[in-house]
């Protein structure tokens, strides 16, 4: 293969489903793990240089982080849909238009959250309960990521273009670059210019900044595919927000849960906050196939179904969902057998055991997880995002936060005043357990095969 075909957009309208869904997973599950790493990094570094109270402090931030980027997080998903959908279909001038219309979105989306971000950080914080040892810590961590929010935006979104047009390869690229620059400024601020918090946040935003130039490179460079000009910059529909809104708003009920979640974590002490936090790093590397997974298979469902070949999409989405619980049992086992190694990110004993033994609960979990992510991923593609947004709203909302609260009421004693702290991952088992659940009960239902943007879904 020619490095011009490498960096190709994939058309998956063609060939065995399976071999195109991994094709094109691979790479991105690359990236995803290297993307994964700018918080590990940072968590590996606060903790082994400035200690576990400041690790807390980075873990605390990142429920209240989620939350205020879930702007992102919509048009991201709105642009993938539709700019796969198009690019199936291959209607130049809508792909061109829905590209010009994210990248203006995201400008403005970065204002808002700029401002937002630099009002809000520190009130959220405190109405959370945040421990004094540490939220001048989590203020200033989240601060300089809000106002730098704009490179994380970008590169996400831009990325989420590039998928749709069947390139994960030059995503995988960028996002490895900029993982190298984020590591090395990782060490150097914090172990040589003593910045500490500061200093990781302040690495991350510079090499996510890099990462979204290359990107946009990338894309001015694909003028055999699309146009890029300023007249596409216009507003001229609002179909990736209505489109996006529904994934948007999910992303936003799963952070307010984190957010009401982190509160209760909070009351338990530093040292489970500080055990969510290396548990939350290595669940972020878990879950990273079944993200992959779903993001190849709303590509996959999206060029198929603008290319009218639902034939193809059922056939993909049995072949893609199947692999990819293949590899979630084998994630599972290893967390199980491998646990120990969480020392990574601590000295202290007692904090890698606690640590341990609280992923062996998640554990079976993921594999659950892979099937929400891959039929999740099948319906939105094919423009079906409402489906998705309901089922996570209803395990969040009515089973995660209730359950992990109700569990910590019973579990109340003399010496445990505010319940055992297990609750807080048995009740994220429980709702990701019901997740796939509903989805496979919603996904059988078809009524997601009626949602497509291009026309009519029938078969060839």
């Amino acid at each position: 293969m020619t490095m011009k075909e490498l960096f190709a957009p994939s058309d998956m309208t063609v060939g065995k489903p399976w071999e195109k869904i991994v094709a094109f997973t691979i790479p991105m599950l690359i990236g995803n793990i290297a993307q994964q790493l700018y918080n590990t990094v940072d968590s590996i570094v606060i903790g082994k240089y400035v200690g576990d109270n400041a690790l807390a402090a980075v873990g605390s931030a990142s429920p209240i982080l989620n939350l205020l980027l879930v702007l992102f997080v919509g048009i991201s998903v709105g642009a993938g849909v539709m700019v796969s959908q198009y690019f199936g279909a291959k209607q130049r001038k809508e792909l061109s238009m829905t590209i010009g219309n994210c990248v203006t979105l995201t400008a403005i989306s970065s204002i808002i959250i700029m401002i937002l971000g630099a009002v809000l950080s520190r009130p959220l914080l405190e109405m959370l309960k945040t421990p004094d040892s540490i939220i001048d810590w989590c203020t200033s961590y989240l601060v300089i990521l809000m106002v730098g929010c704009a490179g994380s935006a970008y590169y996400n979104i831009l990325c989420g273009i590039l998928r749709g047009l069947g390139d994960s390869i030059s995503a995988l690229i960028y996002l490895l670059v900029a993982t190298v620059i984020n590591i090395v400024l990782d060490i150097v601020f914090v172990s040589q210019f003593h910045m500490g918090v500061a200093g990781v946040a302040y690495a991350t935003v510079i090499a996510q900044a890099i990462s979204a130039v290359l990107c946009m490179w990338r894309l001015m460079r694909m003028t055999d595919i699309f146009d890029f000009r300023p007249k596409y910059l216009k507003m001229y529909s609002m179909e990736i927000i209505r489109l996006g809104l529904p994934s948007g708003i999910t992303q936003a009920i799963f952070s307010m849960a984190m957010v009401i979640v982190q509160s209760l974590t909070n009351s338990f002490g530093e040292m489970v906050i500080a055990a969510n936090v290396i548990i939350m790093r290595v669940d972020g590397f878990a879950m990273m196939p079944n993200f992959s997974f779903g993001t190849a298979m709303t590509t996959y469902a999206g060029q198929n179904v603008g290319a009218r070949r639902m034939d193809r999409v059922e056939q993909g989405a049995k072949q893609g969902t199947l692999i990819a619980v293949g590899t979630s049992t084998t994630i599972t086992l290893l967390i199980v057998i491998f646990g120990h190694l969480m020392g990574i990110f601590t000295n202290t004993t007692e904090l890698v055991t606690l640590s341990a033994n609280m992923m062996k609960i998640l554990a079976v979990g993921y594999i659950a997880m892979a099937i929400t992510q891959s039929l999740s991923g099948v319906m939105r593609g094919a423009g079906d995002t409402m489906t998705p947004m309901w089922i996570s709203m209803v395990v969040t909302v009515v089973i995660r936060v209730p359950l992990a609260y109700g569990l910590a009421f019973l579990t109340r004693t003399p010496e445990l005043p505010n319940g055992r702290y297990q609750v807080l991952w048995i009740s994220m088992l429980v709702s990701w357990c019901m997740g796939a659940l509903l989805t496979l009960i919603f996904y059988k239902k078809g009524n997601w095969k009626k949602k497509a943007l291009t026309g009519s879904s029938s078969e060839k």
